[in-house]
């Protein structure tokens, strides 16, 4: 059988080569991305040598559903595997409920966050982190990041027109994927796809902070976040050991020459360990780095996995820490940890599931 292109790889302009008029290929982007079209044959619109023809070269399907678990709390967790057979997770975060009046009129629409995967594993070795347990096998290509939110809209019965927030923190580290990363943000905001905003799209990273100058160099307009986790060198080395190649100076330098939306934020994700990184000398570090910098902090309490010798901090202590955060001027939130019943932290779903699925 003849193996057919990814059209979920392609830019409408770079479609045009191919497809044209333009204006087919607007419609076909319409089919894909806001009427969720199942394939090329239903497409109404085209003529049907086009369709025929889409059908025989091209396909927007790279991956399937393998598995799913719903928490109590509301999150989907997928396991997809991809047409190699290699698979990846992603995460649906329901973050507001839709209301309704008394007289059960829709009020308010629903708000969600979807976790996405970059890479196929990751090579970044961060100690607490089960992704890293299996290295590094590929990288994704841009149309397999998007079909991550496609294939969850769809499966959610999400409208086209309900926007959700992405963010680029699932599997792998997606400043070592920047061509893909940056092409997936710019297919998701087109207007005749999903129409994301890049304001609605956040990449957060390890810091790398060449890639982060690069990643400002493209002003995408996405949101930045970085995973911070450790206040000085020694305890980020041991913690994450791409700190030896980006210490937390080069960091800090890449995020204050980072272009950012004046009503925006950088993101700092600092996950709180248990006698490791949790006292209020930390915070007190913490607020030193971040001295000058328009930050947000973003605390998460570690979700243990088998295997892990970290423990989750005591809630107490996480509270103490973000009081003292706040106290200086600093927005500091604790992030709701979501899926604790079902896995949700990055790597834990696809490594319960190695044996049972194979």
């Amino acid at each position: 059988m003849k193996e057919t292109v990814n059209i979920l790889d392609f830019l409408p302009e770079e479609l045009e080569e191919y497809i044209n008029p333009m204006f087919r290929v607007k419609q076909i982007y319409q089919w894909i991305y806001q009427k969720y079209a199942d394939n090329f044959l239903e497409m109404t619109s085209l003529p049907k040598n086009l369709r025929e023809k889409l059908n025989e070269n091209y396909h927007f399907n790279p991956l399937k559903i393998i598995y799913k678990e719903q928490s109590k709390d509301g999150s989907i967790k997928y396991l997809f595997e991809l047409k190699d057979g290699l698979r990846i997770e992603s995460v649906l975060l329901p973050m507001k409920e839709e209301k309704f009046d008394e007289k059960g009129v829709k009020i308010a629409h629903a708000k969600y966050t979807i976790c996405v995967s970059s890479q196929v594993g990751c090579k970044s070795g961060c100690s607490f982190c089960l992704t890293a347990k299996g290295g590094l096998k590929r990288n994704l290509s841009a149309g397999e990041i998007v079909a991550q939110i496609l294939c969850i809209k769809k499966d959610n019965q999400i409208p086209y027109e309900r926007r959700v927030n992405i963010v680029y923190m699932g599997m792998g580290e997606p400043l070592d994927n920047l061509n893909n990363v940056s092409k997936a943000i710019k297919i998701l905001s087109h207007n005749d796809g999903l129409c994301i905003s890049p304001r609605r799209q956040t990449v957060s990273t390890s810091g790398l902070a060449n890639q982060i100058k690069k990643l400002g160099e493209m002003n995408l307009g996405v949101l930045l976040a970085i995973s911070l986790h450790a206040v000085n060198d020694t305890l980020r080395n041991e913690l994450m050991p791409i700190n030896k190649a980006y210490n937390i100076a080069s960091i800090m330098q890449a995020v204050r020459e980072f272009p950012i939306d004046q009503r925006k934020r950088v993101m700092f994700e600092y996950l709180l360990i248990d006698n490791i990184n949790d006292k209020i000398d930390h915070a007190k570090e913490l607020v030193k780095l971040l001295n000058g910098i328009k930050a947000k902090v973003n605390l998460i309490l570690f979700n243990p996995h088998e295997g892990s010798f970290y423990k989750r901090p005591n809630l107490e202590n996480a509270i103490k820490f973000q009081d003292y955060i706040s106290s200086k001027g600093i927005t500091c939130t604790i992030r709701e940890s979501k899926g604790l019943d079902i896995s949700a932290a990055c790597g834990q779903l696809k490594e319960r599931k190695k044996n049972e699925l194979a």
